[in-house]
């Protein structure tokens, strides 16, 4: 019996590889999808491992969903828009609201933007170098006998406060008034960011650091 063997046809087409070229890789992370991290610069030295605003730290949003709480210092890996956004859920009600944190911000930096025609993520970063404090007083001794002595604040200490003081200023400013807490945020930013007395930060700030100097 004769094995039948197929004949092979000349005419039929190799088979070609497709090749997809994927956009989204060559895609520049950009916040909201408008703001970009590439020129970004942290004008403190002391402040740059400390504020996230470069490389592996540039999201699309700022919700990642990290357990930034586990460990110590390891919120200073959390992106410092995220930060932001999280130091506005205060005060009971807000608790656990990010998505509402979320839309502020974003309004906030569109108004930014509009204010300063800069780019908001670079103001944001000057209203925190700007706000933090260099100085503060704690309190020495015991058995009764207690007074102030002014100490150095360390660099991260000095961004968690100036987020703070950002968020408290906004949150009070917007209390009980017409304006939104968007546009309160984005005054009190744009006005740090200067350093304007008309800040909350900054005059918080500038009273704790005269507070300290009479510690000394």
């Amino acid at each position: 019996m004769t094995d039948v063997v197929d004949p092979i046809l000349d005419d039929e087409p190799e088979p070609v590889e497709e090749t997809f070229e994927t956009e989204q890789s060559a895609t520049e992370v950009k916040l909201f999808g408008k703001w970009t991290f590439e020129d970004i610069e942290v004008s403190d030295i002391a402040l740059e491992d400390y504020i996230a605003c470069k490389g592996r730290h540039a999201t699309f949003a700022p919700h990642t969903a990290g357990r930034y709480q586990k460990k110590r210092f390891r919120k200073a890996s959390c992106p410092v828009v995220e930060r932001l956004v999280c130091s506005l859920m205060k005060n009971g009600r807000n608790n656990g609201k990010k998505l509402m944190a979320n839309r502020i911000v974003r309004n906030t930096l569109e108004i930014i933007h509009l204010l300063t025609d800069q780019n908001p993520i670079q103001v944001l970063v000057d209203a925190i170098i700007n706000s933090g404090p260099r100085e503060d007083s704690t309190r020495v001794g015991g058995a009764g006998v207690v007074r102030r002595q002014a100490v150095d604040m360390s660099p991260f200490r000095r961004v968690n406060y100036a987020l703070y003081l950002i968020s408290t200023g906004a949150r009070e400013a917007s209390f009980r008034n017409l304006k939104t807490v968007s546009e309160c945020l984005a005054d009190e930013v744009i006005n740090a960011a200067r350093g304007s007395s008309n800040s909350y930060a900054i005059k918080k700030k500038d009273e704790i650091e005269r507070v300290a100097k009479s510690n000394r």
